[in-house]
Formats: structure tokens, C-alpha cells, sequence
């Protein structure tokens, strides 16, 4: 068993997180339900600040809101001195209601609408990541309509591959997102932005991959787009200002997985962005980083209630949740792993394994494969870790289930930060259908 922040097993035998007894929060709450360790959401944050200002950097952390957002979190990452990320109208939305500074919000997205542009541009925004030419044309309008001028990243896709799964591989030439360096569109989206009144051109943005556990990738990143800029700096008298590296930093989900350190990844990626800099003799770029699921990933945990078990000899022992694909879809998307442990048995020793099935009518609604448990037992509590990204934020109504609450604990005390949907929230938006008897001849 693997424990993370604040995590332990008390006197009674169960899983304590932040002070407060997680058998307890299941029955206060019910199942399933999330639960965040906010003092190690604080740590986690503090660590990538730090990191920068040891090495005396001027730099920005944005806090990667599509992990996991809500106006308690939103509200937090204020409190935590930190930038936001957002890529729609709803999270910016919730940064408003949540009373987030809007000139440090930074708006992505490949098919940004119209409409939350616009909406972006009359809350202030500090800062738009442009992913295509489309985009530009219409924050060129905008910026005209409401007389105002946009500051705006460029993303790139640098053509650096992370070592991570394919489906979240995103800095790759074959990319959705962004304007490619190869081609040219990068240096034909710098001409345009320059010549233009209405757009600031900071810098540019890059995001090579998720789950990285190594330095390397981020390092080459920054030697291939430092290889441009030296281009753009004789041809077009452009040098970025900003430089904005993405996220990416791995958690531990299972064995095996080995983050680094936040100061590991910053240090390296730092002495990157020197180095070229000194070679190119140009100004030192501010660097921006978006840290996400390093922050929140294994600061939360799931608890569920066991119900029923099938049992196929010496074939597999099938245990399921009262959740599942609807309160964790990263299984069934990307065949995700985790670890968990009986809440309200946590020192008995893994005598049997189990696999954990949630309650979907889908037979991929599988939570985890083979996981070592004691001998278990309808109404136990299964707490599954690192759950704090994508999975509240990915939550769903299939088969009409209603989504879990978020509880956040700290220092022995639980806030309720997320209701528990009900069924009655499920219907809120339809609508009856008026049927019109026919006439009868």
C-alpha cells in the first residue's frame, strides 16, 4: 500500500486522509464521493513555485483547471498565488464565479467559439494560447470590435513525442492541436500577429505530452524551438518574450511509476532555456508552466460501497462498486491503472485478488485488474487513490447515474465543496414530449 500527503491508517484500523477518518466521510457523504487532501494540494503547488524563484526565474504557474475543476478549486488556486488555465466557456465561467483574477487566466483550446472569445475578451483575460489561423482571425475581429488589444501565445507542436501513452501524446507533429514548426505555419502566424494592432504577441506555448517521467523531452523541446527562434530573430526581428512549456509532470498511480521531483523537472528545464538563450544572445524568456494533474492526482481518493461479487473458478473474482466509468472514465479511455485498500480494513493483510467492476451496463467499466485485498464483504469501503484528475472532471451521466460529491479535507476538518447530484438534477433540462391524440373518423 502506497499512501500519499496526509494519508495514514489510524488506531481503528482505517484510512485517515487530512485528520478525518475516511469510514466516517463515507457515511456522512455517502458513496461514491471524492475526497481531496488539500494540504497536499498546497505542497505540490508550493513545490513548482518554489522551484523557479530558488533559481531566481520570473515565471508563471498556471494551475490547469481541466483536472479538475470547481469554484472551491478555482478559489484555491487563487489562494495559492497560482495562474489558471482554461479551455471553454464553462471553466471560464466558474473562474468568475469562483472571483479569479482574470488577468491571470490564460484561454486554450483548438476550436475556441466565437462567442467565448468574446466572452473572454470582456472578462479581461490575460491571455489567449492561439492554436490555429482561424483563431487569429477571429481575435484580430474581436480585438477591433471591443477596441481593445489581445495578448496572445502561439501553441506550437514542436515534434517532440513524450514517452506516454499515444492518446494523450499531444506535442507531436500529427497533432490537433497547434501550429506546426516544420511547415511553416508558425513563422506565417508570427507575420500575422505582428503586423497587427489589435494583437500582442508574447511568446509561444508547447505541450509535448502527459504522465512524463523524465527530464528529456522537455529539454529537447526547448533546444528545437530555440533552434527557430534564432530563424525568426534574422528573418522576421521576433524573439518570444514568454515561453510557455505546458505540463505534463507525471504522478505515481501504481508500482512502477517514478515522477520526479517538481524541482527536476523546473532545474532541467531551466538550464535548457539558458543555455539556448546565452548561445542565441538573447533575453532570458519568462517561462510559464501548467501543472494539472501533479497538483491534484494523487491528492484525491474515491471511495466506494462493495456490493456484489462473481466468482468464476479459477478464472477471476469479480467485486463490484457502486460507481465506476461514470465517476472514473480514464480505465475505459486509456486503460488507466490504480491502486486501492479496504477504508475500513486497512490493516488486514491482501489475501485474495479481486478485480473491481463498476456498475455500468458496459462490460469495459472496469476500474482496476487483480487488485490484492483481504477477504472482502458487501458494505465495505473501497478507497481507489490518486483519482483528484480526470475523474470528477470527466464524470458522466451514462446509464442516468448521478455524479458523486467533492469533499475537501485539511487539518481534521471536511468542507462539502460539490453536491451530490440527484434525480432530480438528471431530469432538470428535458423536456416532455406533448403528444396530439389523432382524430378519430
Amino acid at each position: 500500500m502506497h499512501l500519499h500527503g496526509t494519508s495514514k491508517i489510524n488506531d481503528r484500523g482505517h484510512l485517515e486522509i487530512g485528520g478525518v477518518d475516511s469510514v466516517e466521510l463515507a457515511k456522512k457523504y455517502g458513496t461514491p464521493v471524492f475526497v481531496y487532501d488539500v494540504a497536499l494540494m498546497r505542497q505540490r503547488a508550493y513545490d513548482f513555485k518554489q522551484a523557479f524563484q530558488d533559481l531566481g526565474i520570473t515565471a508563471q504557474v498556471a494551475y490547469a483547471s481541466k483536472a479538475f475543476s470547481c469554484v472551491a478549486m478555482v478559489q484555491l488556486a487563487n489562494e495559492l498565488g497560482l495562474s489558471l488555465d482554461v479551455v471553454s466557456g464553462g471553466e471560464l465561467h466558474t473562474a468568475m464565479v469562483a472571483g479569479f483574477p482574470m488577468e491571470r487566466v490564460h484561454f486554450h483550446g483548438n476550436n475556441k467559439s466565437y462567442q467565448e472569445m468574446e466572452m473572454a475578451v470582456e472578462a479581461g483575460i490575460g491571455c489567449f494560447v492561439v492554436d490555429n489561423f482561424y483563431e487569429l482571425e477571429q481575435l484580430e475581429q474581436l480585438s477591433k470590435k471591443h477596441g481593445t488589444i489581445v495578448s496572445i501565445l502561439l501553441r506550437t507542436t514542436p515534434g517532440v513525442e513524450a514517452h506516454t501513452h499515444e492518446y494523450i501524446s499531444t506535442g507531436q507533429e500529427d497533432s490537433k492541436f497547434g501550429f506546426d514548426l516544420i511547415s511553416g505555419q508558425v513563422d506565417r502566424a508570427i507575420q500575422i500577429s505582428e503586423a497587427s494592432s489589435h494583437v500582442n504577441l508574447l511568446g509561444l506555448h508547447c505541450h509535448i505530452g502527459s504522465q512524463i517521467f523524465e527530464t528529456r523531452g522537455f529539454v529537447l523541446a526547448v533546444e528545437k524551438i530555440f533552434s527557430f527562434i534564432q530563424k525568426w530573430k534574422k528573418e522576421l526581428g521576433f524573439v518570444p518574450t514568454v515561453l510557455n512549456l505546458g505540463g505534463g509532470f507525471g504522478i505515481r498511480y501504481v508500482e512502477g511509476d517514478t515522477p520526479l521531483p517538481a524541482a527536476d523537472y523546473i532545474k532541467a528545464t531551466v538550464a535548457a532555456v539558458k543555455q539556448q538563450a546565452e548561445l542565441l544572445e538573447v533575453d532570458i524568456p519568462e517561462i510559464w508552466i501548467e501543472p494539472g494533474r501533479s497538483i491534484v492526482g494523487d491528492a484525491g481518493t474515491t471511495l466506494y460501497t462493495l456490493g456484489s461479487q462473481k466468482e468464476i473458478p479459477n478464472v477471476r473474482h469479480y467485486l463490484s462498486v457502486d460507481g465506476g466509468m461514470t465517476d472514473n472514465l480514464r480505465p475505459a479511455l486509456y486503460q488507466a491503472e490504480y491502486e486501492g485498500v479496504l477504508a475500513n480494513r486497512a490493516t488486514e493483510e491482501a489475501t485474495e485478488k479481486f478485480s473491481i467492476a463498476g456498475k455500468c451496463c458496459e462490460s469495459g467499466d472496469m476500474l482496476i485488474w487483480d487488485l490484492p485485498l483481504p477477504k472482502a464483504n458487501h458494505e465495505d469501503i473501497l478507497a481507489v487513490f490518486c483519482t483528484g484528475a480526470y475523474g470528477y472532471s470527466m464524470a458522466n451521466n451514462y446509464n442516468r447515474i448521478p455524479r458523486p460529491p467533492v469533499v475537501f479535507v485539511e487539518d481534521g476538518e471536511d468542507t462539502l465543496v460539490v453536491n451530490r447530484e440527484t434525480y432530480e438534477d438528471i431530469v432538470r433540462l428535458d423536456l416532455p414530449l406533448l403528444v396530439k391524440t389523432k382524430e378519430t373518423i
